[in-house]
């Protein structure tokens, strides 16, 4: 499927290991790809974002402020642990983010795997190019997957500041009118 992938694309995916480093993540998730495809200004995604107001940053923000470990607050709240009262907690004391920089603090070394739900939105990506006609997948493709996939946390990153799914797709068809795709 890769060889289908045009530039864009594929930095995308290989900024998403990067991006998951960055935030402290031993796996690579949709979120990780959809920031690898905002990383650089001239891709699809972000030029379509771009046209909504939203940049790398803002969804950076987004993701970050996500649950980090839904199910483990879950579990840890099962036994009278209040996660988010333990951040706020080590934050006051230590500062913003201080959890999150303590994770950062240890990179992994080496090739980091793709979840699942990074999988699917790499195989819906290639799905939307083939509905729009299109022999390559570029960014813009892999941000329709995103906003098609609505129970990944690429998802709720982009509704978190507010982007819509139609919004999107209207967004990166203005871009290809733009700029072309093959």
């Amino acid at each position: 499927m890769f060889e289908k992938f045009a530039k864009d694309a594929r930095e995308a995916v290989v900024q998403a290991q990067d991006e998951a480093r960055t935030l402290g993540d031993d796996r690579i998730g949709p979120q990780h790809v959809l920031l690898g495809a905002l990383r650089t200004p001239d891709t699809v995604a972000a030029q379509a974002l771009a046209r909504l107001g939203v940049s790398h940053d803002t969804v950076l923000g987004a993701v970050r402020a996500l649950p980090a470990h839904a199910i483990d607050a879950d579990a840890l709240a099962g036994i009278g642990v209040d996660l988010d009262a333990v951040r706020a907690q080590v934050e006051s004391s230590f500062g913003p983010g201080a959890l999150d920089a303590a994770a950062r603090a240890t990179p992994k070394k080496g090739h980091l795997p793709f979840e699942p739900d990074a999988k699917k939105l790499l195989e819906v990506s290639l799905r939307e190019a083939i509905r729009c006609k299109h022999r390559r997948i570029d960014s813009g493709h892999l941000l329709l997957a995103a906003v098609r996939l609505d129970d990944t946390t690429a998802y709720r990153a982009l509704a978190a500041v507010g982007v819509a799914p139609a919004a999107v797709r209207e967004a990166v068809t203005a871009v290809w009118a733009d700029v072309p795709v093959s």
